[in-house]
Formats: C-alpha cells, structure tokens, sequence
C-alpha cells in the first residue's frame, strides 16, 4: 500500500489520537476524553496512546499473527509499564483502536469502538464500525445536546454523561475499548476482505468520520475523492470549515466544538 497519513488537535489541548503506518499496515488510535475526571493514573491519555501504538505495531511485525493477539500482548505490554497507577479506576487511560493489514490478496481489518475502516469499490463504500458506545446512557447523552457547545452546563452534562459511561467501560453490558487488560482485544470487530475490487482505505478517527456520519456534508464517495485530490490534510481541513459554521453546536450538538482528527489513507499499485 502507499500510506498517507495525517492528524490534528481539535484545540488547545494535547492531541490524544495516535496514527502509524508501514506499507502493510495502518493503525489509529483515538484516546477517550476524561472530562477533566480522575484517572488513576499519573502518564494521561497522549502517553497512553504514544505508547499502546508503539508496543502494537512491534507486535504485529511478525506477518499473519492475529490482529487481536497482537493487541492483546501490546495491551499487557503497556500496562506493565505503569504499575504504580490504578489500573482498576474505571477512568483509567483508553483508546478506540482500528488497525487494517494487507497481505497479496486481502486485508485483515480489527475495529475496537468507533474509529471506522471504510473500503472504497467502484461505486460502494464498506464501512466497519462499532457502535456499541453509542447504546450506553442514551438519556445522558441527550441531555447533553440541550446545551451549547463551550458553555458551562454543556460541560456538566459532558462530565455527568463520561462518569456514567465509565460504569460500563468494558464490561458485557456495556461497550470494549483499549484499556488495561488484554481481555478487551478478544471483544473487537475482526475479519478480512478480498483485495480484488478495492481502490483504497480510509482508517479514521471519529474526529474525521462525522463529516459523514454526524454532520451529513458529505458521502463516503466525496470523502474519497477530497482524501485523492487534497490528501488526509485537506480531508481535516474541509472538516474544520464544516465545524466552523456551526461553533456553538447548535446545527450538529456535540461534545467539544472540534474533536481530535486522523487518517491514514491506503491506496493500492
């Protein structure tokens, strides 16, 4: 593959996704925001990310191991790292992973919460995702496009809704992400697709993906065609003017004004 990747902040504070890619193989992470809560650990969430993505590629350099092994050793590996932290708060350092391999003639694909893969064809678009997040606390969640993007309540309502969240972070009635244990590599999304017919990739972050999803300016297809003609770069810039227009939340409620963005684009010879 040829790997064009690209990230950015979506403010002023550190930027907690984390992208790599080798001509086999793309990686992002995408580091869930603690609203200000504690943690239990002393690193935060970029160390966090810096380092699950480091520990995952060198395990993944050994071609055709499981992708969900990999994630499982590179998810001990870190968490041996810190041991004087609390591991077991419910708030400690997390990531949604997406990782996308290609071998002659498929791609392995492990989707872990709501950073897509999304396979482009002549005339279709496949997209893996995993929503799951998105069934948790559906009343706090509501209640947190009642206010405007940047103001006091709205943060409150942020804060309210992550503390509950946390409750179900990686357990069976909840939803799986990247954490302290190995256990949760065993909950992602897995599979393979056929090479044959697919012009590209796109593994984003959730920060990119709701150009489409949540803000409805554009299709997969326009994503495609914006990531060939102004590349991962201009596929964030065109992101920032769509949330420029709407800074208060207002049109499109969401929890910050401007999320973390990131993607790696994979084309084919």
């Amino acid at each position: 593959m040829r790997v064009s990747i690209a990230t950015a902040p979506g403010g002023t504070n550190p930027n907690e996704d984390w992208v790599a890619a080798t001509p086999t193989l793309a990686v992002v992470l995408d580091g869930l925001s603690t609203a200000g809560l504690d943690t239990g650990c002393r690193h935060g969430v970029p160390w966090y990310v810096s380092q699950l993505g480091g520990h995952l590629v060198a395990a993944l350099a050994e071609p055709g191991r499981p992708l969900a092994d990999g994630l499982a050793e590179a998810l001990e590996q870190v968490a041996a790292l810190h041991p004087g932290c609390d591991l077991g708060n419910p708030g400690t350092p997390s990531a949604t992973v997406s990782i996308l391999r290609a071998d002659a003639d498929r791609f392995d694909y492990l989707v872990l919460a709501d950073s897509p893969i999304v396979f482009e064809r002549a005339g279709d678009c496949q997209v893996v995702t995993d929503l799951r997040v998105d069934t948790v606390v559906p009343e706090l969640r509501a209640e947190t496009e009642q206010f405007a993007t940047g103001t006091p309540e709205h943060a409150e309502a942020v804060r309210r809704m992550v503390e509950a969240q946390r409750l179900t972070r990686n357990t069976m009635d909840g939803y799986w992400v990247a954490a302290s244990t190995g256990e949760a590599a065993r909950h992602a999304l897995t599979g393979g697709v056929s090479i044959a017919g697919v012009r590209s990739v796109a593994v984003l972050s959730d920060g990119v993906s709701r150009l489409v999803t949540e803000y409805g300016t554009a299709s997969w297809a326009d994503a495609f065609a914006m990531l060939r003609e102004a590349g991962a770069d201009g596929l964030i810039s065109e992101v920032r003017k769509t949330e420029a227009t709407d800074p208060d939340g207002r049109r499109w409620p969401r929890f910050k004004s401007g999320d973390d963005a990131t993607v790696a684009f994979c084309q084919l010879p």
